[in-house]
C-alpha cells in the first residue's frame, strides 16, 4: 500500500497555480473545474500543529482535476518537472485506463506539465502521451524529452491567467 509524507506536497506551488487559474475560469463562467481530494488514512500526527505527518492512501487517484469548459467534460493531471526529460513514471497505469476511458466518453483529457526551471507550461494532449506511452510498452524510452513536444502546446502566459491551460484544450478540440 502506498504512503503520503512530506515529499507530497512537492506539487503544491503548482496546485496552487492551477487553483487559482480554475477560481479565474469560474469566476468569468469559462470553465467549472475542481480538484480532486485524494482518500489517505492519517497514521501519524504531529500533537502540536495537528499535521498529519504519515498517511496511507486510501485507494489510487485517478486525476487531479475534473469539470466541464462549455459544455465540454474534462479531466487532467498537473505534474511538475525540473529537468529536460520526463519521467513516465510519473504517470500511473491506472490513470492512463481512467483517461482513456473518460476520451471514450467524449471527454477531453490532458496532462498540465510545469517545467519549473524554465517557467513553462506544456499541455500534454492525451494522443501525444499515448505515442510515449505504447514507446514505453514496446521497450523503448521510458521518459520523453522536452524537444520531442509539439511546439504549440506550450502554454504562454495570457491576460492575467495564470496556468492558461483553456488555450490547449481549444487547440486540442481543433486537432481531433
Amino acid at each position: 500500500m502506498s504512503t503520503w509524507n512530506s515529499r507530497g506536497l512537492r506539487g503544491s506551488t503548482l496546485e496552487d497555480l492551477v487553483n487559482r487559474t480554475n477560481e479565474q475560469y469560474r469566476e468569468k463562467g469559462l470553465a467549472l473545474v475542481q480538484k480532486i481530494p485524494t482518500p489517505i488514512t492519517p497514521v501519524r500526527m504531529d500533537k502540536d500543529s495537528r499535521h498529519i505527518t504519515l498517511a496511507y492512501f486510501d485507494q489510487r487517484s485517478t486525476v487531479d482535476y475534473i469539470g466541464a469548459v462549455q459544455g465540454i467534460p474534462v479531466c487532467f493531471d498537473a505534474k511538475e518537472c525540473s529537468a529536460q526529460t520526463f519521467p513516465l513514471a510519473n504517470i500511473h497505469p491506472h490513470q492512463v485506463k481512467f483517461m482513456e476511458d473518460f476520451e471514450k466518453q467524449n471527454g477531453v483529457a490532458f496532462f498540465l506539465i510545469f517545467f519549473s526551471h524554465l517557467n513553462e507550461f506544456y499541455y500534454l494532449t492525451f494522443r501525444e502521451l499515448m505515442g510515449f506511452w505504447k514507446r514505453m510498452e514496446e521497450g523503448g524510452r521510458k521518459s520523453f524529452r522536452k524537444e520531442e513536444l509539439t511546439e504549440e502546446f506550450y502554454l504562454p502566459k495570457k491576460g492575467g491567467v495564470l496556468v492558461p491551460y483553456l488555450e490547449g484544450i481549444k487547440l486540442d478540440l481543433e486537432r481531433r
